[in-house]
């Protein structure tokens, strides 16, 4: 693997990890939801400060990744394309490429303010093939660095928590606290499928957009890691109510505050968009067996669905008006494009939406930039059930851990995720343009700190 920053990496052994039970091979379609998401690959990482002797943690990690894999059986997989197309799930127990790794670093020395330099392609891994893949780095000091990386078509990160969960409880001869689902019929559409032309608003076709490099690309996005105290999280959640306006969601504020931000640099005659990630189990699961023509066998929660559940409203505001706009004001415009989405009516009409344009594939419209003239956008996702302080694996808990999604597009994207301190405090990971993290760090930089070795604690 060679040079890599300011350490190296060697590589000290590759394998394919199957499932440890034989499985016969099946098809697993796509979901509707799933088939709403373009070829990507998310990663997530931990760090282990000190750990078992190396090769009794490298038995450990190997031999209970396998035992999950017969549970979660779509990441030992593949994905293939059917006569329309689509992509499907080829659960052929393929397995997952396992890299073993060397960093001349100690784990207090690795620069996680600068994740492009340290973490990407290095500590988390690319993944070539199959679905999931799994890098474990040893450290000069003893440490261990667990990175995985998965086809973000195949499973949302709650999804991914689920197995991260497993795994780590098998490895401590746990069993397995929430099995997953994956049973597509829990987001089958109705019958007929009702047609909402509301989601053109929030999806196009792929095939409406430019072709790559037709117009001149903005600059390369770039990735940071943060941390935000609770105090300041709280702050901006009361800043953001006002004039006896209900109490606005955490999440919400600090959209809005990045939004102003965002603004900032923006010419003021050009519009902005934000868009926030909507998870929709907790909305789908409070249906009842009759809306799903289910048979009574079938789960009323979809807390333990295994695939994406996401939809990702957006709104769009003049640049000049939300420099004006005090906090609270913005945090209303971004609760009325988040509220008509957390509704199973959303969800239900946007399988059907799905289900009456395919095979026609298309893309959340808050990604997708038609011409270098259309307005800057950034999307908000929540990690915040992200189990950082869950994956023991035996040897204790983590010491850091993060998604990282360097995902490659245009639009920025930001995910806050609870500190492992389990004081309140966030960590935020950022991949946005140079000119917002500029002013992430002037005009938010009472809010944004830099991620160091001394908040870690390492």
């Amino acid at each position: 693997m060679g040079s890599c920053g300011t350490f190296s990496l060697s590589l000290k052994k590759r394998d394919i990890i199957s499932a440890a039970l034989p499985l016969q091979d099946h098809w697993l379609p796509m979901s509707n939801l799933d088939l709403l998401l373009p070829p990507l690959d998310v990663g997530v990482f931990f760090c282990y400060k000190n750990s078992f002797p190396l090769d009794v943690s490298m038995n450990i990690i190997k031999k209970s990744l396998a035992e999950t894999l017969v549970t979660f059986y779509p990441l030992a997989g593949e994905i293939v394309h059917n006569s329309l197309g689509e992509p499907e799930l080829l659960c052929n127990n393929r397995g997952v490429d396992f890299i073993h790794a060397y960093a001349d670093m100690e784990l207090k020395n690795i620069d996680f303010y600068h994740p492009d330099e340290s973490l990407e392609g290095k500590l988390v891994p690319a993944k070539k093939q199959g679905v999931f893949t799994v890098q474990v780095t040893e450290l000069s000091c003893g440490g261990l660095i667990i990175g995985c990386t998965f086809d973000h078509r195949v499973a949302d990160a709650y999804s991914i928590n689920l197995f991260l969960t497993a795994w780590a409880e098998l490895a401590q001869s746990k069993p397995i606290s929430n099995p997953p689902s994956f049973r597509r019929s829990m987001l089958t559409p109705r019958h007929p499928p009702l047609m909402n032309t509301f989601y053109n608003t929030l999806y196009l076709p792929l095939s409406s957009l430019p072709p790559p490099r037709s117009f001149l690309p903005t600059n390369p996005l770039i990735s940071r890691i943060y941390y935000v105290e609770a105090k300041d999280i709280s702050h901006l959640q009361t800043k953001s109510s006002f004039d006896g306006a209900p109490k606005r969601s955490k999440l919400v504020s600090f959209a809005a505050f990045l939004w102003k931000i965002m603004a900032e640099c923006e010419d003021g005659l050009k519009t902005c968009k934000m868009g926030v990630v909507v998870d929709g189990r907790e909305r789908l699961g409070k249906m009842s067996f009759d809306k799903l023509s289910l048979s009574n066998s079938m789960p009323s929660s979809m807390k333990n669905y295994f695939g994406n559940v996401l939809s990702i409203p957006y709104g769009e505001a003049n640049a000049s008006a939300l420099k004006e706009m005090p906090l609270g004001l913005v945090a209303e415009k971004v609760n009325e494009f988040v509220c008509p989405a957390v509704t199973e009516e959303h969800f239900r009409g946007l399988i059907d939406w799905v289900e009456l344009t395919r095979p026609e594939p298309s893309v959340a419209k808050v990604y997708a930039k038609k011409d270098e003239n259309d307005g800057e956008a950034i999307v908000v996702s929540s990690g915040q059930r992200f189990p950082v302080g869950g994956i023991d694996f035996g040897w204790g808990k983590p010491h850091f851990g993060s998604y990282h999604f360097p995902w490659g597009g245009q639009t920025g994207y930001v995910m806050p995720m609870p500190s492992t301190r389990k004081n309140g405090d966030w960590i935020v990971y950022m991949h946005l343009l140079e000119k917002h993290l500029d002013l992430v760090e002037t005009k938010g930089r009472n809010v944004f700190k830099p991620l160091s070795p001394e908040y870690l604690n390492l």
